[in-house]
């Protein structure tokens, strides 16, 4: 049974789709006696998902005694914003027809950790570097990237502004 929601926009009903997602976490980090104190345990972890190719390897930000080579939860919350929003755009120069042939984007994010150690983002910026293959497409090209921030599932889910710098170039 496909579960939905159902909203009424300018006098149209629609059935909203419902998505869940599963997602399975396990701590590889007890180093013999578990969490007896903070500094007596590794924050390493495997994040699984059923059908996936291979596990991501992460921990906590080095700032936390993490394992600065795996990745940690930030890393992965910036990299979903920046992933979600990339796919939206490509979708949208699809359907707009502007040939992508290059697209990378160098994503800054910044966590402000309050004084009794919760913290949240407060900003993230995306900087896209996109190469489209019609020079004179550029500037429509460049406003996508506000259309996509508009229908980005993770951006949506955000409760801060997600800024854009995007560079637009062609062949």
């Amino acid at each position: 049974m496909e579960l939905g929601i159902h909203r009424q926009v300018n006098n149209k009903h629609f059935k909203m789709k419902s998505h869940k997602y599963e997602i399975k976490v396990e701590w590889t980090g007890n180093e013999g006696n578990g969490t007896l104190n903070y500094t007596s345990y590794n924050r390493n972890h495997e994040i699984k998902s059923v059908g996936k190719y291979d596990a991501i390897h992460g921990s906590s930000d080095p700032s936390f005694l993490g394992d600065k080579s795996k990745y940690n939860p930030e890393d992965l919350f910036l990299s979903s914003i920046t992933a979600c929003h990339m796919l939206w755009y490509l979708h949208l120069c699809s359907v707009h027809k502007i040939i992508v042939t290059e697209y990378e984007d160098n994503a800054t994010g910044t966590m402000m950790e309050d004084n009794n150690g919760s913290g949240r983002f407060t900003e993230v910026t995306l900087n896209p570097t996109v190469r489209i293959s019609d020079k004179n497409r550029i500037q429509e090209a460049k406003e996508l990237h506000e259309k996509a921030n508009k229908m980005c599932f993770i951006a949506n889910s955000c409760n801060f502004e997600i800024k854009h710098k995007p560079d637009i170039i062609s062949d």
